[in-house]
């Protein structure tokens, strides 16, 4: 399992030989001062004798921090005691409930009647707490926290049985576990369920995931909105962590991209002819929002990471300021005039917060503005933004880009402080000399900075934040959107050559470019997952999707017989639409295993990117529609494609074939014994109707009253359903254990609020009975 170009620790010498130089952490001070030797001292046999005895915590503490933090004014001299106190507690675990789920107000409930009575009752650790408790400001009490820290939730035994609530839950898609700081920028973008966002730094999902919710969350069964999310990062392993956090969802309205988010493509396609472009007159791809949460020093989440306390410096925060002003100028360009962008981070650092806005302000002039958001959330306790704060670097405090010249400080650059103004080398006092030079002057900003917020973590018990909303008003002035230097020029008209011929005559093109940053996406191949050079000599191939290193191409699925085959099978009603919305990542149609559907949003936008010469890198997309089923049994079924879990909730309103009604009994023998024998089904209607479907997969439905009697069932936001694989004897569940386990409990809450019980069979055990709810 070793990496390409990795050394892997696989063999058993490996953890042998030399394993304190890898995870031990160095000796400290101290220890080296005593003369003590952590050397390997391994017996005959080659095994360490020498093991350290018990684990050390982290030192919560860091005097460059406090004295940093102090001088910077982020809270009153007065609160500094239980400013720092909070910081150094362990973070309370927090939660929201997926709003778009079916069970989202079983889970309120649940939540509200059960466990935050119970949890409040017991105590823990013989101390009566809180509990849990919705979070005031988060809208429907659709957000939760808990007084326990993660590390109580997993050990203590009172908390099992919430615990595994929370996991269970959080596997299937209905809760997400995150940070309560880190839900309240999606909050102020304002998303609507036809805007295009883009979330250009997303992983590891959580915000992703909030995104979506509010797209979906006014849909009703079977339809799509019409917006879209497109989920961006630059690293290859946390777009795939990404993927996995976001297929919870089982949304066709979402994209995930691999690229630099400061350098992420606009797709421009600049023919003259729209009408070629199928895409509703798209010529580039620009967005209704945009969040902009970049990488930061992350001194904002010292509660739930504290070894951030022994890596933390001034350094941290000083090195990304610029990559952060790129990425957000980037953000702004791609945002459509009248939309809203959200930048934030989980630092408390100015340079990284108000030093970016203020240079975002000053570059983009009238054209966007800082909106004052102060009036909503009221119920979430924020502070002001900064005006006036000073730079730190190797140990000096400096007020001014002056001050950094004048020292020699040329990492410092003029927008990291308040003025943004850059230092002149003719810039004297009236009489020819500066005469303050040993004085520092801190700056003031006369930007309304106060507009951004500032979540501080004693305030409610949670992390830090900085959040700043910006509006844009007209387009960006054009020396701000030249993104490309002027030594870049020739190689630029190269390219856009090269996609005009890619989008005119569908091939392959190669350009002979030198090492510009769009054209050469081979540039940086070590630890970003880029393609590899195609050619030697700096004659570079334009990438194109399939190309990319690890990356499978998107293909449009056009077998027709095979589409036929399905609609046939399934009774699929013409209203629902296939119209270039199956996606594929293998162009050999006899070898694909999975099929998957795309919005209307996503689907124009994978066809700007063909017309573009596909600049995306998408490393997923779409909502898993159909899947190929390889058993021996499944190739004797008339189709071999079955509907994947994922998608038969967008589908079943559609179909007339292949769906039986089961009462609740048997969906219940259904979902504990995964497999059920035709003979030993209760009911006699369900059994028949059974035998009249085709070998294959099917749907069973859960029967609500009298409603087995429609044929096909009437579905509505209310339906329960699973799919299943109708064999010769028998008929199996095809969703997951956990899926079955969640679906018993929800059955069972469901029945008991409703004042029935679920039925049972005498010839059931008592043990059997309560499956679900223990």
């Amino acid at each position: 399992m070793g990496g390409r170009g990795r050394s892997r620790r696989t063999q058993r010498k490996h953890f042998r030989d030399g394993r304190e130089n890898v995870w031990k952490d160095k000796k400290s001070d101290s220890q080296e001062a005593d003369g003590i030797n952590n050397n390997n001292e391994n017996d005959s046999n080659g095994n360490n004798t020498n093991r350290p005895t018990h684990w050390q915590p982290f030192a919560v503490e860091n005097a460059a921090f406090d004295e940093y933090y102090k001088e910077q004014g982020v809270v009153r001299p007065e609160e500094w005691d239980s400013f720092i106190g909070c910081l150094r507690k362990p973070l309370p675990a927090a939660f929201r409930i997926n709003s778009s789920s079916q069970f989202c107000t079983d889970l309120r409930s649940q939540l509200e009647d059960e466990f935050m009575k119970a949890l409040q009752t017991e105590g823990i650790d013989g101390n009566e707490g809180e509990g849990i408790k919705p979070l005031p400001w988060y809208p429907d009490n659709f957000a939760w926290m808990s007084s326990f820290s993660r590390m109580q939730l997993r050990k203590n035994k009172n908390l099992e049985r919430f615990h595994e609530f929370l996991k269970q839950e959080n596997e299937i898609g209905n809760i997400t576990r995150q940070e309560a700081v880190s839900m309240v920028p999606p909050l102020f973008l304002d998303v609507h369920r036809d805007h295009f966002v883009l979330d250009m730094c997303a992983a590891p999902g959580s915000k992703t995931f909030q995104l979506l919710e509010m797209i979906h969350q006014a849909s009703q069964v079977g339809e799509l909105p019409n917006g879209m999310v497109i989920a961006n990062d630059v690293d290859v392993q946390r777009c795939n962590l990404l993927i996995h956090q976001t297929k919870r969802m089982c949304t066709a309205n979402l994209a995930v991209t691999n690229h630099e988010a400061q350098h992420f493509p606009g797709c421009r396609w600049k023919k003259s002819n729209n009408n070629d472009l199928g895409v509703e007159g798209m010529t580039e791809l620009l967005f209704d929002r945009v969040l902009c949460d970049v990488p930061c020093s992350g001194d904002g989440t010292l509660r739930k990471a504290p070894d951030i306390w022994r890596k933390w410096s001034v350094g941290m925060a000083n090195g990304v300021h610029c990559l952060q002003l790129q990425i957000a100028m980037r953000g702004l360009a791609l945002l459509k005039v009248g939309g809203k962008m959200v930048y934030s981070t989980c630092s408390m650092n100015p340079v990284e917060n108000e030093a970016v806005v203020s240079e975002i302000l000053r570059k983009c002039g009238d054209s966007v503005e800082l909106v004052d958001v102060s009036s909503e959330l009221p119920q979430l306790l924020r502070r002001p933004g900064l005006k006036t704060w000073k730079v730190k670097d190797k140990g000096m405090w400096l007020g001014s880009h002056k001050d950094a010249c004048r020292n020699g400080r040329s990492g410092i650059v003029a927008s990291m402080f308040p003025s943004g103004k850059p230092y002149q080398e003719d810039e004297t006092s009236e009489n020819g000399e500066n005469e303050n030079d040993d004085v520092l002057v801190t700056e003031v900003s006369s930007l309304p900075l106060e507009r951004c917020m500032r979540i501080v973590p004693h305030d409610q018990n949670t992390g830090a934040f900085f959040i700043a909303v910006l509006h844009k008003v007209s387009p960006l002035p054009g020396a701000v959107i030249q993104t490309k230097t002027s030594k870049h020029s020739d190689t630029d008209e190269k390219t856009k050559q090269a996609e005009d011929d890619v989008a005119e005559k569908g091939m392959d093109v190669d350009v002979d470019v030198s090492e510009s940053e769009e054209s050469n996406p081979t540039k940086k191949l070590k630890g970003n997952g880029e393609t590899r050079a195609e050619k030697a000599n700096d004659k570079r191939k334009l990438q194109i999707q399939g190309k990319w290193y690890g990356v499978d191409p998107i293909v449009l699925f056009k077998d027709d017989g095979i589409l036929a085959n399905i609609k046939d099978f399934y009774g699929i009603r013409e209203s629902f639409s296939f119209d270039h919305r199956l996606i594929t990542r293998n162009s050999d149609t006899n070898h694909v295993k999975r099929i998957y559907y795309v919005s209307e949003s996503v689907k124009n936008v994978v066809k700007l990117n063909f017309l573009a010469g596909q600049q995306l890198k998408i490393t997923s997309i779409g909502l898993k529609m159909f899947e190929r089923q390889t058993s021996k049994e499944g190739n004797c079924s008339p189709c071999v494609f079955r509907i994947s879990s994922e998608g038969l909730p967008l589908l079943l309103p559609y179909m007339t074939k292949q769906i039986a009604s089961s009462p609740p009994l048997d969906f219940k023998h259904l979902l504990q014994y995964k497999s059920v024998k035709f003979q030993d089904i209760v009911d006699d209607r369900f059994r028949e109707k059974l035998a009249q479907l085709s070998l294959g997969c099917c749907v069973v439905v859960l029967n609500k009253d009298e409603e087995g009697a429609l044929d096909p069932p009437k579905v509505d936001k209310t339906t329960i359903a699973i799919g299943c694989w109708k064999g010769r004897s028998s008929i199996s569940v095809m969703v997951t254990a956990v899926d079955c386990q969640e679906l018993l409990e929800r059955l069972l809450i469901r029945f008991e609020t409703g004042k029935e019980s679920l039925p049972t069979d005498a010839n059931e055990d008592s043990e059997s009975l309560t499956v679900g709810s223990s």
